[in-house]
């Protein structure tokens, strides 16, 4: 791939991952769906199968799933500089967002329609979770195997 390419490729990641981390609430596990709406359904990036075991192997290493998924989509898509690319993209926004509502958000955290507003938020991202699980679900290889693994891990 010729660099201009890349450089091309490594630009898109970061403005999708950007968009994702930027719209996103509720952390990694609200990111699969649209992680894998934009890599696979329309990008074409990596395929089902890719996403669950960029999804097993993030949720296995250290440090959060947005990110370590970020990362390995871009490294799938366009080697080093396209994790670097997607994750700098779906850190940034929480980072900024943060630092801009720390300070603001103590000024109004007693306020009750801006708790409503925070009980609401968190439906939402139970849903995109339910969601997420649910898709991969379906996804997945159904065996005796599978099933006791996933209650064993459901009652840890």
């Amino acid at each position: 791939m010729k660099l201009k390419e890349r450089i091309k490729i490594a630009w898109r990641l970061f403005v999708i991952f950007f968009k994702i981390g930027a719209f996103t609430f509720g952390g990694g596990y609200a990111m699969i769906p649209l992680i894998q709406k934009e890599a696979v359904e329309k990008r074409k990036w990596v395929t089902d199968d890719d996403i669950l075991e960029i999804i097993a192997i993030a949720e296995s290493t250290p440090g959060p799933i947005a990110i370590n998924s970020a990362t390995f989509v871009g490294y799938r898509t366009c080697g080093v500089l396209g994790s670097v690319c997607a994750t700098l993209g779906v850190v940034l926004p929480s980072f900024t967002i943060i630092l801009i509502i720390s300070g603001i958000l103590r000024e109004f955290q007693e306020n009750t329609y801006v708790q409503y507003a925070f009980r609401g938020i968190r439906a939402g991202v139970l849903a995109l979770i339910v969601k997420a699980l649910w898709g991969m679900y379906a996804k997945s290889k159904k065996n005796a195997v599978s099933y006791i693994v996933m209650a064993s891990a459901f009652l840890l």
